[in-house]
Formats: structure tokens, sequence, C-alpha cells
């Protein structure tokens, strides 16, 4: 076994090399299954999928052009809001990740789709594809985890800087694809090379970045507002457009948050992760680092399945609309090599996933850190402990209390 947990309860102490290979084995054997049976129910979904999503932009965007009206407003940013999320999540991310390429559509396309971001497709191609879902979780490698920008896990070191993370992760939240276009970029590391010594392939790609923005604002603050003009509703549709992408900026971003950064949900050194990882080795990996969001159907698509974030880990490139069907097969793996299939409610998760953010702004030792094991029942208990009565919210603190006290003798042990 070649990935190394060195924390409190380690999740894979109990796994053998037979073990890891074996779970490789049967989750390709369960990957395999989906593909031998992809076909045409599969490209009727991701056609209707897209088709409704055209229909609901352009019917929204004819709605605001009279959004002067406040029921026309709300009506038209709703449907705005819901359409960019649906091409966000549930198409775009998903049909490049090469999802559908299978169907031979140069329209549904991993080499042709260009999405509704700041982001190009080719920069987060390679940053999301190539880098993180290679690299996942792993602390220097995948700047997918924090973005390059926050403390993610105990063993970094605290930095006085860190107390700011909170407030960070919230601006990033609200301004999220272009966040996002600064990481496919790795805007940071590269303003601090001289201007002169800067890649040409940073350079390229940092001019296709910026004529991407401004075709992005250009349609949504100047074109759309401006069509409007004639019914005295340039302000008003403005005002849509950018609540519209505020609304899919945040919900992009806790879909993200609750799939990577709950407590509970692993972290990996360098150092931990052999070069010549096997497959199986990898599988664990995704396993460990990923945690998915229990709901209905319709929030699952609106989160683009990745509320069934551990087998888009385990299977990237298989159709999301598939995730739910494979996801008993893959808890039941979890369940035999007695590993957390870390699941649970938006809520929770977001809970969960921001309790993290503050507790790692904080020096170790102010919060309370959370296992593996205790990890989707201390989200519970914190969700509770902010939105249940008061009785309620004392048996949960007492809970909480509960755990942090075995964790100390834990470590003391």
């Amino acid at each position: 076994m070649t990935v190394i947990n060195k924390k409190p309860n380690n999740p894979i102490e109990n796994l053998t090399p037979e073990d890891v290979e074996q779970i490789g084995i049967e989750l390709d054997a369960i990957r395999q299954d989906v593909l031998d049976s992809r076909g045409e129910k599969d490209a009727a979904y991701i056609r209707r999928v897209v088709g409704v999503q055209r229909k609901l932009e352009l019917g929204s965007r004819a709605v605001l052009l009279v959004s002067i009206l406040p029921p026309a407003w709300v009506l038209g940013t709703a449907g705005l809001s819901v359409a960019k999320i649906l091409e966000n999540m549930e198409i775009g991310h998903n049909v490049m990740h090469g999802q559908w390429d299978w169907m031979r559509d140069p329209k549904i396309h991993s080499t042709t789709w260009e999405w509704d971001n700041a982001s190009t497709a080719e920069a987060w191609k390679h940053s999301h594809n190539e880098v993180h879902h290679t690299y996942t979780n792993i602390v220097g490698k995948d700047n997918d985890l924090g973005y390059g920008i926050m403390r993610v896990d105990e063993d970094q070191k605290w930095h006085p800087m860190y107390l700011a993370q909170p407030l960070w992760n919230f601006l990033n939240a609200c301004f999220f694809e272009y966040g996002i276009a600064a990481y496919d970029l790795e805007l940071g590391k590269n303003l601090r090379i001289p201007k002169e010594k800067r890649s040409e392939v940073f350079k390229r790609n940092t001019k296709s970045t910026l004529a991407k923005i401004r075709k992005q604002a250009s349609k949504d603050y100047v074109v759309n507002p401006l069509l409007a003009l004639p019914t005295g509703s340039l302000l008003p549709t403005l005002a849509a457009n950018v609540t519209a992408n505020l609304v899919r900026n945040l919900w992009t971003h806790s879909v993200i948050m609750c799939g990577h950064f709950p407590e509970g949900v692993e972290t990996f050194e360098r150092k931990s992760i052999d070069p010549n990882e096997t497959r199986g080795d990898w599988y664990v990996r995704q396993m460990l680092g990923s945690a998915n969001i229990s709901g209905s159907k319709g929030m699952h698509l609106m989160t683009g399945n990745l509320s069934h974030q551990i087998e888009h880990h385990l299977f990237p490139d298989l159709p999301s609309s598939r995730y739910a069907e494979v996801a008993p097969r893959v808890k039941a793996i979890f369940a035999r090599y007695d590993l957390n299939y870390h699941e649970a409610s938006l809520p929770a998760q977001v809970y969960s996933a921001w309790h993290k953010v503050v507790r790692l702004s904080l020096p170790n030792g102010f919060l309370a850190t959370t296992t593996v094991k205790n990890a989707p029942e201390q989200a519970k208990l914190l969700w509770a402990m902010s939105t249940k009565g008061s009785k309620v919210r004392r048996a949960a603190q007492a809970r909480l209390q509960q755990q942090a006290r075995k964790l100390e003798v834990a470590k003391a042990a």
C-alpha cells in the first residue's frame, strides 16, 4: 500500500496490499459494466438536458427584456440562474471530462465545448482533468484543494495570515468563476516570476483567458442589457445578470466544497505517494479524498451529479447520469473493506466544510479535530447546534464534547 496516512484513526490501517489491488479490480469491473452498457438512453439524456438548458436560458433572457416589471425580473433572474448552473455543472463540466465523447457528436464533445465561464475550456481541462484528478488531495500538488490560498490540513504550518481564510473563502465563493480562471493560470506562482522570465505558455493562456472574460462580460453586462433598453429595462437586466452569476458562483463553490473539504475527508502528503502508484492505490485515494451529498434527483441534477463526488472521482469519464446507479455497488465495497463512505445532506456538508475552513484558520487545537469515522455524525451535530431547539442543541453540544475528549485520549495514547 503506497498511500500512507499517519493521522489518528488511520482509515487504511487494516488494508493489505492485496486488499488494495482487489478494490481496484472490483472498481474496474463496475466501470467496464457501464462502458459496455452505454447507449441511446444515455445519449437521449444529455441531449434532453442540453435542450432544456438552452430553452430555459433563451426564455429567461426574453422575459428579462421587460424586467422593469418586478414579476418578470424575479422569473427571469431565477430562470437564468438555473440555466447557468445547469450549463456549468451537468453539461459543461461533464462534457469537458469526455463523458459523452463516445457519442461522436461534435456538438457535445470535449474538444469542441466552450462553457459559460471566465476560464477557457482548454485551461480548465488541464488544471482539472489532468492535474486535480491525477493528484487528488495531495497537498502541494493538487491546487484544487484550497486553490492554493488556504490552509487545508493540520500538518501545514500555521501563519497569522490564515486568520483571514474564512473571508478569502467567502470572496472566492462570490467571484468563483474568476478564482477558477486565476487558478487555471497558476496566477499566483507566475506573478512572482519577473515579467521577462514568464513562459510563453502562460502569456498565451493569459491572453486567451482575458479574451474569454471580455466575451462573457460583454454578453451579460453589455449586449443583453442594451437589448432591454427600449423597454426601460437596461438596469434591471444588468442587475439580473449580476445576480444570476453570483447565484451560480455561490452554488458551484458550495458543491465543490462539499465534495472535497468537509471534516473527515482525507488529504495526503507528497512524500506519502509512491511515484509508481498502482491503479488500486489511486482508487483508494479517490475513495478517501471525496464526499457525497445525499438528496433528490433534482438536487443531483443541479450539482451536475457531483453530489456523487466519490463516484465521479472514481469514474470521471463515465456519464454523470449513471453515478446514482453505480453508487450502491461502490458503497458496498466501502463497507466490505471497512472504509468510510462520506455522505451527508447538503446543509450538513456545507456546515462541515465551513467548520473546517474556520478551524484550520486557527492554530491547531482551538477547535476540536474530527476523525474520519465521526465526520458525518459531527457534521450533523454541528448543523443541529445551529438550527434546532435548545434541548437538541444542548444534546448535540454534549455529544461533540464527548467526541473531543475521546480524541484527546486517543492522541495521548
